[in-house]
């Protein structure tokens, strides 16, 4: 039940992010407050998340997921181009991921 909690958690969080974008810097409505909406649904489930996982792996599957996720919303939604710098640092972060995920197994 902790990964549907942390994955429902990173859900939020990418909507929460991407409503920052939408509201244009708190100039429209419905957005700027569907930032802390999600943003606070998103800390209550990752704090339950927490209850059963390693706050370390937990952070960097919540965080990469999430940079992977709003990378792919800023290029395909917002038009943001897509570069090999980019495209290494996310590989580089999904690399960390995996990492940190098998030295938690390594007690």
């Amino acid at each position: 039940m902790s990964y549907v909690f942390l994955f429902a958690a990173i859900l939020f969080e990418v909507m929460g992010t991407t409503c920052m974008k939408l509201s244009e810097g708190f100039t429209k409505t419905l957005p700027s407050i569907l930032i802390f909406v999600f943003y606070g649904i998103s800390f209550t489930l990752f704090t339950l998340a927490l209850k059963r996982l390693e706050v370390s792996l937990a952070y960097a599957i919540w965080s990469g997921i999430g940079t992977l996720s709003i990378t792919a919303i800023g290029i395909f939604y917002f038009d943001e181009t897509l570069t090999a710098l980019k495209v290494g640092s996310i590989a580089l972060i999904i690399i960390g991921v995996i990492g940190l995920n098998l030295s938690s197994g390594m007690h």
